[in-house]
């Protein structure tokens, strides 16, 4: 009875670790792919294989191949300064920022070339590569009123020069030019002169207007006065002396109504009239 037991537990032990040795073999031999990566998988015989796993559920087989390599093929960001000289021997300072992923059918090639850290690689190289050969070829203050231009030339050259490393550049941009202090102060001397070049212009075509206004004026007043005075030599006495007493009467409306105005008689002196009636009963109180 025992032997049976003895047995039974032996097969019961090697059944263990069968399926424990398969269990291992299977978790070993399955791996899952994450959302916005793909696996490059190391085989012992055949190297490096040709076409990388995407995502969800993947096989590889256990001790002949390695554990796959994530690469990540979502679109990611970086940015790359570097200092260089213009077309005047101006320092610049560029700041670039660039969008990249991998080519991702070439992800294979991109792991036997280069490695997981491509981006590090070749990215900051090629970067001040194409920024040196680009500024070179433009005065400062070029890079500053041609900035799409320079922007435009330094895309399309990384672009080019990226894609014989398997990268894709989805945007290149220029965020920042930086001059040296000396340059700084040059253009803000040339802003300020142009500014009162622009402010004096501006006084001499105030002033000029002004003139032309002033003597437009003065030309038709004087062609005002001509028209009068022909006018006036076509007309009769009698005609004028008419408009001089209606002239007289609007005047003398106009003054009745203020307070101010007191009217005396024509051709009386009113003060010295006023001074013999206060002296007269004195007189008469003497006599």
């Amino acid at each position: 009875m025992a032997e049976k037991v003895n047995k039974l537990l032996g097969k019961l032990t090697n059944y263990a670790l069968l399926g424990s040795a398969l269990v291992t073999a299977a978790s070993s031999s399955l791996y899952i792919v994450q959302g916005g990566y793909r696996a490059v998988v190391f085989d012992r015989f055949k190297g490096i294989l040709p076409n990388s796993k995407g995502e969800g559920l993947n096989f590889r087989i256990p001790v002949l191949q390695k554990a796959p390599i994530m690469y990540e093929i979502r679109t990611r960001a970086t940015n790359i300064q570097a200092e260089t000289g213009s077309k005047d021997l101006q320092t610049v300072g560029v700041h670039l920022r660039l969008l990249y992923r991998p080519d991702q059918e070439n992800l294979p090639r991109i792991h036997s070339r280069l490695g997981p850290d491509y981006d590090e690689r070749v990215l900051p190289s090629i970067g001040n590569e194409i920024l040196k050969a680009v500024v070179a070829q433009y005065d400062a203050g070029e890079l500053i009123t041609q900035r799409e231009i320079v922007s435009g030339k330094i895309r399309d050259a990384l672009v080019t020069r990226a894609g014989d490393f398997d990268i894709l550049l989805d945007d290149v941009s220029i965020t920042h030019f930086s001059f040296s202090r000396e340059f700084t102060n040059a253009i803000e001397s040339k802003q300020v002169a142009q500014q009162e070049a622009e402010r004096s212009k501006f006084i001499v075509l105030k002033t000029e207007q002004e003139r032309r206004a002033a003597v437009i004026k003065a030309e038709g007043e004087a062609e005002s006065a001509r028209l009068i005075i022909d006018s006036l030599k076509h007309q009769s006495p009698g005609f004028i002396e008419l408009r001089r007493i209606e002239a007289s009467k609007e005047i003398a409306e106009t003054l009745s109504k203020n307070r101010n105005v007191t009217y005396l008689p024509a051709g009386t002196n009113v003060f010295m009239n006023a001074g013999n009636a206060a002296a007269g009963p004195n007189n008469q109180q003497n006599h």
